[in-house]
């Protein structure tokens, strides 16, 4: 189970006064007016931030942090990951899952059988779709109650009925 989600990544610095251009990688960019802290990952280190304010233009969410009031200080923070805790994350309803904890399910048809891994997940305007690595072969599962039978996080399972047409 994944216990920090990646909410945005910092892609450029925006105007002279430190604030950054956040592209967000989170289903709900307003989510960032409620977040205080967020932790900037560069690959080498980890920085702690505190979100000073926010504001909006076009896909995009650029935001000011209080360790830095500077165009010059900042810039060595572009490319890195916004993350935050499980804890902060938006709460889900029953039958919600995060897409993080859904990528590496082992998937077991209703027949008992390893069909393969989940490999990603694709969103529709409909609902969504499971892509599953099967011995090298992607096939799409949509995510609705007849082809997904239960999603165990904690056992790494998912069991799903394969609809005629989908293999």
């Amino acid at each position: 189970m994944t216990e920090r989600f990646t909410v945005g990544v910092i892609t450029a610095t925006h105007g002279i006064q430190g604030e950054v251009k956040v592209f967000p990688t989170t289903d709900d960019a307003g989510r960032f007016k409620k977040l205080k802290v967020v932790t900037a990952e560069t690959g080498k280190e980890n920085y702690i931030l505190h979100i000073e304010r926010v504001k909006f233009f076009k896909q995009y969410v650029i935001v000011k942090f209080s360790e830095y009031s500077d165009i010059n200080d900042i810039g060595f923070l572009i490319k890195a990951k916004l993350t935050i805790p499980r804890e902060d994350a938006i709460s889900l309803d029953t039958d919600e899952y995060y897409v993080a904890d859904l990528i590496g399910l082992k998937v077991i048809t209703d027949d008992g059988e390893d069909f393969g891994v989940i490999k990603d997940v694709l969103e529709t305007g409909a609902n969504d779709v499971y892509i599953i690595d099967n011995n090298g072969k992607e096939i799409l599962v949509p995510a609705i109650r007849d082809c997904i039978l239960g999603v165990d996080i904690e056992a790494g399972i998912m069991r799903i009925h394969l609809m005629e047409g989908l293999v």
